[in-house]
């Protein structure tokens, strides 16, 4: 059977200058493992209204269960305004509070959890008291957690992401968190050697660095992996490192090595910077027709 995998945190509406598109980490990482044929699901909660219920229907039809996503009534489905001035970087001013912010312990989610192959979660969703309070009751039953960094300012606070780093076996970053995250503790500032202290410091079993259109680093019980970044015409990188990560947690599940692994993400997160919007379809045998990765494996 296909291992069950859970996502946990944000969802919400990118809202760009001429349309709004789903999004949220969580969601999108979830639904890019769907894309993989994995069996993803998402903790998380939209509000009672017209932005709530269009939520539900977009994830309806990326093929993700809505058994786990709450429906509250004091709050509204989340909003994240975007600026795209720069396809490159795209930054947010994302809305506070929301329902989200408010995810509650329901009866099962333990056990979903505790069955789960990886629990992803994020920054972003220990924001607020409700939501980091559940989401530790979460890491304290989940097997294999995953932490998909994503700092945004001004909705972190170092020691509770230092907390949930510490929580982790598997973490992703890009080069300017993991700047960020070094230099509170006074780490080395080259790339390298700080990662090595950061899974050191945090007993991570795997540590990805992701480093936009440069590609990405890897450090693992392996040892140490750069793959070079695929060159490409960006349409825009919403949602790419979080296809990025589907494609590596996916490989990860195979059995891959660490270069094919990292090679597999990279290229999976540089053909989702080709489409508009952050879930394109895409699959293995999408990535060979578009000469983004060179055989089935």
């Amino acid at each position: 059977m296909t291992p069950l995998i859970t996502c946990f945190g944000e969802i919400l509406w990118d809202v760009l200058p001429t349309s709004k598109q789903a999004g949220g980490a969580p969601m999108n990482v979830a639904v890019h493992l769907r894309n993989f044929g994995l069996n993803a699901q998402l903790i998380s909660r939209v509000g009672n209204d017209e932005l709530g219920h269009e939520l539900l229907e977009f994830v309806a039809q990326k093929g993700l269960p809505l058994d786990r996503i709450q429906t509250g009534q004091s709050h509204l489905t989340g909003v994240a305004k975007a600026n795209i001035s720069d396809c490159n970087e795209v930054t947010y001013k994302i809305v506070q509070p929301v329902a989200w912010d408010y995810i509650q312990l329901e009866p099962g989610l333990l056990k979903t959890v505790q069955q789960s192959a990886f629990f992803i979660y994020g920054s972003l969703a220990a924001r607020s008291p409700q939501t980091h309070e559940t989401l530790l009751a979460l890491l304290a039953v989940a097997p294999r957690k995953v932490f998909d960094v994503n700092l945004r300012a001004p909705h972190y606070e170092p020691a509770t992401v230092l907390e949930l780093l510490q929580q982790a076996d598997i973490a992703k970053l890009n080069e300017h968190e993991l700047s960020e995250i070094t230099g509170w503790f006074g780490g080395p500032t080259d790339a390298k050697s700080a990662m090595y202290g950061l899974r050191e410091r945090f007993n991570l079993e795997k540590l990805c660095v992701t480093l936009g259109e440069k590609g990405a680093f890897l450090l693992d019980e392996t040892g140490f992996v750069h793959q070079p970044g695929f060159p490409v015409e960006v349409e825009d990188t919403i949602g790419s490192g979080d296809a990025f990560l589907a494609a590596f947690l996916y490989k990860t599940l195979q059995g891959e090595t660490a270069q094919t692994t990292l090679e597999f993400a990279c290229a999976t997160g540089a053909y989702v910077a080709t489409q508009r919007g952050a879930t394109p379809p895409v699959s293995e045998e999408i990535l060979v027709k578009n000469a983004f990765w060179k055989e089935l494996i």
